[in-house]
Parts: C-alpha cells; structure tokens; sequence
C-alpha cells in the first residue's frame, strides 16, 4: 500500500460506498453458552455522510463498531470499507490498512502522554514514513482546521478535555482516511467543549467531505449527524434521516425513538 497519500480531501466521484456491513453476525462464547451479540445486521454508509449508531446497553452497537474497525471479526457476513474486503487481509495487512484508511476517534481521547500535540497529530504519518516536510504541513492543516494551533507543543496533560478531544480528532483525520469512527466521543465532555468538538466533525463532514460514524449515547451529538441507526437486540430497529429538519426537530425525534425502544439508551 501507498502510505504517502495526497494531502488535497478525496474526491468521492464515484458512487462506491465508504462502508458495507452486509450480514454480519457476531457470536461469543462455546457450544454450552453463547450470546449472539449481532444477528445479521445490513448498513451502507456512503461517502460524506456522518451518521450516529445508537441502542440501549448490550444491543450490539460497539460490536458492530469493533467489528468496522476490524478490531473483532464477524463470525459471519462481511465488512467492506471503500470497496476493500476487510476479511480478506492479513494482520499485517489489517495493521496497514488501520493506518491508511480509518481514523479513531475514543472517549478518552487515547493520547500519548509522552508526545506533544503535534507529535501525536503526526505519529500515523512517521509510522506510515511519510515524508518529514509533508508530515509538518498536514499537521499544521489539520491542527488550523480544529483549532488546535495554540496547543501544538503542549502535552496532553497541559490541555483542556476539549483540546484533548480535537487533538485527537486531528490525528484521526491527518491520514485522509477512508472512515473516521468515533466512539462515544463526546462522552467525557462537557456541554461546552461537547459542542466545540461536534462543530468540528461538522466541519470536517460539510467542508472536507469526511465520512464519520459515531457510536453515542447522547441524543445531542447524534442530533448533528444526518443519519441515526438504532440497534437493539443486535439488529437493526430503526433509523432516521435528518432531511430538511433542523437539529432541534431531529433532536426532537430522536427522542421518541429512544422513549420507544425502551428509553435506556446509554454508552454500552
């Protein structure tokens, strides 16, 4: 693989989707005991989009997201990431592919406490030997557009929860990657810097076109994306699509779902 990608945003002129689930099952333990945590869940997200998975605790949603990640295999069915079949990869290749194509973004943010903002903003472009002076001019980039220029040479334990947050988003994005997933991202912030942070991945979708899937349990963060998947029982129950609706009616309406679906939404 080609890990000294353009800097420019990748240009989706083609109608190949940035994410496949095509029935996937996941099943844990042996013959005596199992528990089927998916059960043949579908989900197509297409370039661009920015959409929120969410369910009540043990629905299978951060499963399914392992499962994207290519942190856990499916038992059964497939995951396709930009046309790549991910079962098809080797663990070297699976490692590469992390690297080159998707973008993590966590709750606790996952900094290096020993690396400054911009070396940790750069750290997938040294492993992935990107060339130095490009290194330097896309972490500036990214680093401009989530507003983290003025903590570039601080430690993480010399920002905010918030700068944290957009330090790791920049990381996430520095890569150009195919997929940003965002799990449960604003789960450690407070309503201020949540709204900061969720900003930005707004920007980042309208402006730089980045395809973004959120695992949340906050009905506020999943109100800024487009689309809203709800899991239960490890199935798909329902979704909605934002339209011409603004973020308070979609607000608004996920709530219903969540009072329907049982009302006990929460991060696991």
């Amino acid at each position: 693989m080609n890990m000294n990608v353009s800097t420019a945003p990748k240009s989706y002129t083609t109608t190949q989707p940035a994410l496949v689930v095509s029935q996937v099952e996941k099943i844990y333990g042996g013959s005596d005991t199992t528990t089927r945590a998916l059960a043949g869940v579908n989900l197509t997200v297409q370039p661009g989009e920015m959409v929120a998975i969410m369910g009540p605790s043990g629905s299978g949603k951060s499963t399914l997201l392992n499962c994207v990640a290519t942190i856990d295999a499916p038992t059964a069915g497939s995951v396709v990431i930009g046309g790549q079949d991910t079962s098809s990869l080797s663990q070297k290749q699976l490692a590469a592919f992390r690297r080159e194509s998707l973008g993590f973004v966590f709750q606790d943010s996952n900094l290096l406490d020993t690396l400054t903002a911009r070396e940790n903003i750069a750290l997938p472009l040294s492993i992935g030997r990107v060339n130095v002076n490009q290194i330097q001019e896309r972490v500036t980039r990214v680093a401009t557009m989530l507003g983290v220029t003025e903590v570039l040479d601080k430690y993480p334990h010399q920002m905010s929860g918030g700068q944290r947050q957009r330090v790791a988003a920049a990381r996430a994005i520095v890569t150009n990657p195919t997929l940003i997933l965002a799990d449960e991202p604003t789960g450690a912030l407070d309503s201020k810097n949540a709204r900061i942070l969720l900003e930005c991945f707004e920007r980042l979708n309208t402006t730089q076109q980045a395809t973004v899937l959120m695992v949340t349990h906050d009905e506020y963060a999943a109100s800024w994306c487009q689309r809203v998947i709800f899991i239960r029982d490890g199935k798909l129950f329902t979704e909605l699509v934002r339209g011409d609706k603004s973020r308070r009616e979609f607000f608004d309406r996920i709530i219903e779902v969540v009072a329907a679906i049982g009302g006990d939404v929460d991060a696991r």
